[in-house]
């Protein structure tokens, strides 16, 4: 991270060597998932334009750039026109038609509470009025994508002209306006240069993104060196209820009650507690050593190939869910559905004759016989899921009643609330305490008033007010109301019940159901077709929102699974038409917005106000099925026609199709040569050099938005200065062209080298003569060597760990070196010569800095004379000092309780006295 001196950020020079004792040549950036955690964040205040945003956006790619620096590429991909249509498409118009449900009736729920809350007496702030930020702006199409295109063009040549670590890197900027998903658009690059014949096989690959199908598309690639940062997720963040920002309570359980004070002089009022966001490596050569594990199988009768292998195991995590295909009702993730089907997979696979799939092509023959093994247990599945689901309500209830139980009848808040044992932090001093009295007696007798009698409200001084109060609904029952379950797949019958149910078909119906399995065995296909080799068909889709079981996958080997060819992507803004519901049509233009809401509009049965949400045998709506009714392309595209006329150049513009735009610094090789095809404008692609560009190839043609030597970069963010000194250029990028039925190869490359090994060798006890024990490598390094504190280094945290929240400086708990009673001192070991007095001829402006650092220091050694202790490496002289006594800090540096400070001062004659380390000057600590 980069430190702060005097509130002024210290950059970080990332030209050096990576601090994680790893170097990597690509850095890939999943932007969809750096955007939605800039832009409404869950821990911290929200940016409030889109200014503040698009900095906040730059400053996340800065950190992850800090702890990646690479040193070939950086690749920034965006979500653009979705890559499959129809696929994806519904999904996408499934999760923004729920996000605005979600909003609205969050919002009229918060509001209902709020009136309540009033009528009762209760206290809350003035209602802030602000525009909801509506997260459906993040999709390709819209004013917002389009802005942040413009403003990463302006962050690229900003950091080439600026960065030293961006100095040789080769940027390439894929927007919203290039169709594909953005880890997708990632992948396909990847696959198009190793087919290439200058691609290094050794490259090491970085990518940073939040979903899970990162780690199978990381998988599909066969390289040896692949690696994923991601954001570590740190479970119930504490976030200020809606109602009256504070901590600790979520709007539904909101009292009203006033705020306690924050602080001495209640400064932090307005300061919400921000940790800075930490990240994890997925080192996806860690997890191919755990599957080699986990998939080799001995007498096999054809040759085990482990690459084949990890492919099977790709296909089969489809089976529990993707963003594309409903998972089997009998595999559930969290049921351990990946263990269950691994063990089939090894049991049937002797039968098979050979592996289920091959360079994304699936063989429905032994993908049938998998089916039919998890279709002869799915009735004793159904059957352990409903008791342990049973089990565990028991539990739960068992828990609630003991919790209440044991929960006590009154605890004093406030300045009187409990502390507990072992808290650094001196405790605030008490400060009106009849006042604080009185609120607790009140608090309680509210409490005891609501609970005697529910539905009477409360005036402002705590007395019952007259005219009864509102209804609340009773939430201390013992349990919750389940929802309905009409299917019970635990009973016989299930399979009837549920086509009935979910299908409105009766399961005796075959033609129907073969049209089902026959839709998802597709599906199938096209996912891990999409996965390994690109999208095979931009209009296919899966028509249903539910899932066959795994025993009616019989008779699917001569399925057919080709798709058509030559099917193109939707536009950007007929994509939003497709996915956005009416309440988002604010980022649409006016006549398009009207085919939403108009009632005569010959689609409007494409955008319902209100639609039914199946629980499907879940707890939580978010977790159900959304029933939208499915978006007749044709007529989509028909009502269109009439509206297209009506676009502005801006939006016609907009509405186009993209592609890449690679950008270079003044430094790099391929620069001159970029330089001179717009020098002679050659309107002609042209081949990158190789040589010239760490071996990537492909075409480059001119720009007509591009960003050129000595021409103004002008900034997007009126905060951001223009750049007015420009030497980096850019150029438009297309990835190098196969034929149509061209099969990129699923293997590890020739001349790729095999990581050296992490796990522990199963057979470590056999050979290991020493008997020692075996160490677990931490981070990239085998050879690191742990770094272990002594008592010094403790005591040296005292003095940077801060005794109380919002306290400046490097040294909090540290007081001025001028302000002491007397210089520092130390007791004394046996044996060991006096210290001189410290600092004593330093002028005062230089009484902050403090002795050198010690491992800036030359250890000094007399012939003879014990060696000296880490602390005590300093210059020693005869001279004697008297020890002084600082009374804030205990005897390993950190700080104490005013009680504790009062006892000691009672034992220092026994004793002796105690003394703090001496701050380092530095930013850092004394050791690494």
């Amino acid at each position: 991270q980069a430190k702060e001196c005097n509130g002024v950020k210290v950059p970080i020079d990332t030209s050096k060597p990576n601090p994680n004792e790893v170097e990597f040549d690509n850095l890939y950036l999943d932007m969809n998932g750096i955007i939605h955690p800039c832009t409404h964040p869950e821990d911290k205040p929200a940016p409030k334009n889109e200014d503040e945003m698009m900095v906040a956006i730059f400053e996340y790619i800065d950190r992850i750039f800090n702890i990646v620096r690479p040193r070939r590429l950086l690749y920034m991909a965006i979500d653009g026109v979705v890559s499959a249509p129809r696929a994806k498409m519904n999904q996408q118009r499934s999760r923004r038609f729920r996000a605005s449900k979600e909003g609205m009736e969050a919002a009229e729920e918060k509001q209902k509470i709020r009136q309540e809350i009033l009528a009762k007496g209760g206290f809350l702030p003035p209602e802030e009025v602000k525009e909801r930020f509506d997260s459906n702006c993040i999709t390709p199409g819209t004013e917002f994508m389009d802005n942040l295109a413009k403003c990463l063009r302006y962050y690229i040549a900003d950091r080439l002209n600026s960065d030293p670590g961006w100095k040789n890197l080769t940027v390439i900027l894929s927007d919203a306006s290039a169709p594909g998903e953005g880890e997708h658009k990632i992948m396909d690059y990847i696959r198009r240069q190793r087919a290439q014949p200058n691609h290094d096989p050794n490259t090491h690959h970085c990518l940073c993104g939040a979903d899970a199908d990162l780690i199978m598309l990381g998988l599909a690639t066969h390289e040896p060196n692949f690696t994923i940062i991601r954001e570590e997720f740190k479970p119930n963040k504490p976030k200020p209820c809606a109602l009256c920002n504070q901590m600790g309570h979520e709007v539904k359980d909101c009292q009203g009650l006033p705020r306690e004070k924050q602080g001495k002089h209640d400064q932090f009022a307005d300061t919400l507690p921000v940790s800075e966001q930490e990240f994890i490596f997925i080192r996806l050569c860690v997890l191919r050593e755990y599957l080699e594990r986990e998939l080799t199988m001995a007498s096999l009768p054809f040759t085990f190939d482990f690459e084949r292998s990890v492919d099977d195991w790709v296909f089969m995590c489809f089976f529990v869910g993707n963003d594309f295909l409903p998972h089997l009702p009998s595999l559930e993730i969290r049921e351990g559905a990946i263990d269950r089907l691994v063990n089939i997979y090894k049991n049937v696979v002797h039968k098979t004759g050979g592996y289920l799939t091959e360079s994304g092509f699936v063989n429905l023959q032994r993908v049938q016989m998998i089916m039919l093994a998890v279709g002869e247990v799915e009735d004793s599945i159904f059957k352990k899921r409903k008791d342990d689901d049973d089990n565990f309500k028991r539990r739960q209830k068992e828990k609630r009643k003991r919790l209440k139980r044991d929960q006590p009848s009154f605890i004093p808040g406030g300045q009187f609330s409990p502390q507990a044992l072992g808290n650094r932090s001196s405790p605030q001093a008490i400060s009106n305490p009849r006042q604080a009295a009185f609120e607790m007696r009140m608090h309680d007798r509210q409490n005891s008033t609501a609970s005697s009698s529910p539905n009477t409200s409360l005036t402002p001084d705590g007395s019952p007010a007259l005219g009864g109060g509102i209804k609340r609904k009773a939430e201390d029952t013992d349990s919750e109301p389940e929802p309905e379950d009409n299917i019970r797949l635990w009973e016989t019958g299930w399979k009837q019940r549920y086509y009935k149910n979910k299908f409105d078909v009766d399961a005796s119906d075959e033609k129907f159901r073969r049209k089902v399995v026959q839709s998802y065995v597709e599906g199938l296909c096209w996912v891990l077709r999409y996965y390994y080799q690109g999208c095979a068909s931009w209009n296919w889709y899966y028509p249903f929102h539910y899932a066959p079981f795994a025993s009616d996958f019989e008779g699917i080997a001569d399925m057919p699974s080709d798709f058509e060819k030559g099917s193109k992507p939707f536009k950007p803004l007929e994509q939003l038409m497709g996915v956005f519901p009416a309440a988002s049509g604010n980022f649409l233009p006016p006549t398009w917005r009207k085919l939403m809401t108009d009632p005569e509009s010959s689609i409007i049965d494409f955008y319902p106000e209100d639609f039914a949400i199946d629980l499907n045998g879940k707890k939580y709506a978010w977790q159900g099925v959304a029933l939208l009714p499915f978006v007749d392309e044709r007529r989509l595209r028909a009502a269109l026609e009439e509206v297209y006329p009506d676009l502005t150049p801006e939006e016609s513009r907009r509405n186009s199709l993209g592609g890449d735009v690679i950008f270079v610094g003044k430094h790099h090789p391929l620069c001159d040569f970029i330089v001179e095809q717009y020098k002679t404008k050659n309107t002609e692609p042209v081949d990158i050099p190789p040589e010239l560009c760490h071996g990537i190839q492909g075409k480059l043609t001119l720009n007509d938005n591009a960003v050129l030597p000595d021409q103004t970069v002008e900034s997007p963010v009126p905060m951001l200065r223009d750049l007015t000194q420009n030497s980096a250029v850019s150029i438009s990028f297309k990835d190098p062209q196969f034929a149509e039925d061209f099969v990129f190869k699923a293997t590890v490359l020739p001349g790729a080298k095999k990581p050296a090994p992490v796990l522990k060798p199963g057979d470590w006890e056999k050979t290991n003569n020493d008997g020692r024990p075996w160490r677990p490598q931490l981070g990239f390094n085998r050879d690191r060597k742990p770094v272990h504190l002594d008592q010094s280094a403790f005591r040296t945290l005292g003095h940077t760990m801060p005794r109380e929240r919002g306290m400046p400086g490097m040294y909090p708990n540290a007081m001025p070196l001028g302000a002491y009673g007397s210089p520092y001192a130390r007791p004394l070991m046996a044996g060991q010569q006096q210290i001189p007095k410290l600092l004593s001829n330093l002028r005062p402006q230089e009484s902050w800095r403090g002795p050198t650092p010690l491992f800036q220091q030359t250890p000094q050694r007399t012939a003879g004379a014990a060696p000296l202790l880490a602390w005590n490496r300093m210059l020693q002289s005869p001279n004697q000092f008297q020890p002084a006594q600082y009374q804030g800090l205990g005897p390993m540096g950190y700080p104490q309780r005013p009680e504790d400070r009062m006892d000691r001062g009672r034992q220092v004659g026994k004793q002796g006295p105690t003394f703090p380390v001496v701050p380092s000057s530095q930013g850092s600590l004394p050791f690494h």
